[in-house]
């Protein structure tokens, strides 16, 4: 591998991934960095519900989101690599000329840009509330990685809020309003508010485990 368009989250150790993350080539970059961090806390609820043992009424419950967090795991490491070459196309199109082909080329590629960090937003906010239920009813002893599982999928959530945001910015570059970008892309302006909000829920999920992950209180 001798340059970071042959890094793959998937085919990649952590410390080659992360060498090419480090680069100055912005492929992988911080889009795909969201992406690690969505299956680490994946990865994270998966291992904390692996520990867990539930109730005969809660088992199937427990079953979903151990098979959810496994699942999640992979994709959103898909989704990182996914990133990854739609930040290498738009950079590439912010590189070309100016003139009406660089201007379409950037309307694309922020469109698809931002819909790549959408996609991955989303799977995030899902992950939400099951890593809510292992705060609640998962094996005590994992609560400290129940919460480091929390900054993950926080990290994960700011990460594609801010490039949605960003990327819907970057479509006023051609003279497009803002006001343009949001009747013309709806669902993608909506999706910011929703990662906004889902911030706001993890906060108020660690916030309530956070005297039993650190109870520096008793010290």
């Amino acid at each position: 591998m001798k340059d970071s368009e042959s890094v793959t989250t998937q085919q990649s150790s952590v410390q080659v991934w992360t060498k090419a993350l480090a680069e100055s080539t912005g492929s992988p970059g911080g889009g795909a960095g969201t992406g690690v961090m969505l299956s680490i806390a994946a990865a994270l609820t998966s291992m904390v519900a692996g520990y867990t043992e539930a109730e005969e009424a809660q088992r199937e419950q427990l079953a979903g989101i151990h098979a959810r967090a496994h699942a999640l795991r992979q994709a959103a490491l898909q989704l990182a690599d996914d990133d990854a070459s739609a930040s290498n196309a738009f950079g590439a199109a912010f590189r070309l000329d100016p003139g009406p082909e660089r201007d379409d080329a950037v309307h694309q590629a922020s469109v698809d840009a931002a819909k790549a960090s959408a996609v991955l937003g989303e799977r995030a906010i899902n992950a939400i509330e099951d890593l809510g239920w292992l705060a609640a009813n998962g094996n005590p002893a994992l609560i400290a990685d129940v919460v480091v599982g929390f900054g993950a999928l926080r990290a994960a959530i700011a990460g594609a809020r801010t490039n949605v945001s960003f990327d819907l910015a970057s479509l006023t570059s051609a003279g497009t309003t803002l006001q343009e970008v949001r009747g013309q892309h709806p669902d993608l302006w909506n999706t910011v508010t929703r990662l906004s909000d889902a911030l706001d829920r993890i906060d108020e999920l660690t916030a309530g485990v956070d005297e039993k992950a650190a109870p520096t209180e008793a010290l």
